[in-house]
């Protein structure tokens, strides 16, 4: 646990939370500024900044809760889908540093957008760049 995050001090109990779902590893619970009805946030219980410092048991069962939360989560509030993200460090957006995933319900209309609306230019890859990136992940895998 760090003593500085606010999500730890709601797995401690320190700080109250609208839990949804608990286990022995993972704990979800109401955003408390919320995007969207139902916006749900899923940790793991342990305290791991980014999601490579997860390790993969720990991933699985997260991912897990994930699965299980989603439908309910749309179902709750009427939602008929939702978008399931996680902010990747603080130059993505991340302002907990504490891996969280938001489960965001979503409706027809109500202006979130796809992800591909989060950026407002792409950039403009050549064949070889994108050759030379894909190289340069599976070289890392």
């Amino acid at each position: 646990m760090s003593e500085d995050c606010i999500f730890c001090a709601i797995v401690d109990g320190e700080i109250p939370g609208r839990i949804v779902y608990e286990d022995d590893g993972v704990l979800a619970f109401l955003d408390a500024n919320p995007l969207a009805e139902g916006h749900t946030l899923v940790i793991p219980k342990e305290h791991y900044e980014r999601l490579d410092d997860v390790p993969s048991d720990v991933a699985s069962d997260l991912y897990a809760a994930i699965h299980e939360i989603v439908p309910a989560a749309e179902d709750a509030v009427g939602a008929p889908a939702s978008t399931v993200a996680f902010n990747n460090g603080e130059a993505a957006g991340q302002e907990v540093p504490h891996v969280h995933c938001h489960i965001v319900p979503r409706t027809e209309g109500d202006g979130g957008g796809p992800i591909h609306g989060m950026f407002g230019s792409r950039p403009e890859l050549s064949d070889d760049e994108l050759d030379d990136v894909e190289a340069a992940i599976s070289d890392r895998l």
